[in-house]
């Protein structure tokens, strides 16, 4: 599998393709973790999320966009405030998000998303999976950034 550039860093590793950004945020790491793993707080218009338990391995969650089938999904690994991943099944392959939280100080955070695109089937899915996320896991990651320092300053403010 060839290497795949994203940004400044050279990914390797055994995927079809992997897109990776990082952004670090002004926000205590307990809080971010708390906060991305509240599915009430993912904010991605017009889709919706659904989680059928708690947020705990294996338990399952649905996508929702308007005019299309309903994406299905489970939560894979979780360490708390370290690192959490969505899987999504496809057709012989597999779409992992991988979310990883770094403390860089008691009140900042590097947060990390990882797509990863593997199976047997991947290729075939590369493309899509690459113009659907590429060009906008950078902007979404500092949108997701400024949310979590908003809602934690108004966590403070009404504390």
């Amino acid at each position: 599998m060839p290497d795949v550039k994203q940004g400044d860093r050279q990914v390797m590793g055994d995927f079809a393709l992997r897109l990776e950004h990082s952004v670090e945020a002004d926000v205590m790491p307990a809080f971010a973790w708390r906060f991305r793993t509240d599915v009430g707080n993912w904010s991605d218009p017009p889709a919706t999320f659904e989680l059928d338990g708690p947020f705990a391995e294996g338990t399952r969650g649905t996508t929702q966009v308007p005019g299309q089938e309903p994406l299905n999904w489970r939560i894979g690994t979780v360490r708390p405030e370290e690192r959490f991943a969505i899987e999504v099944p496809l057709d012989r392959a597999a779409l992992t998000f991988e979310w990883r939280f770094e403390a860089i100080s008691a009140r900042r955070t590097r947060i990390t998303q990882s797509i990863l695109l593997s199976g047997e089937n991947a290729a075939a899915y590369r493309a899509q999976v690459a113009a659907g996320f590429g060009a906008t896991l950078e902007d979404g990651m500092n949108r997701i950034a400024a949310e979590l320092v908003k809602a934690q300053r108004q966590t403070e403010g009404s504390g």
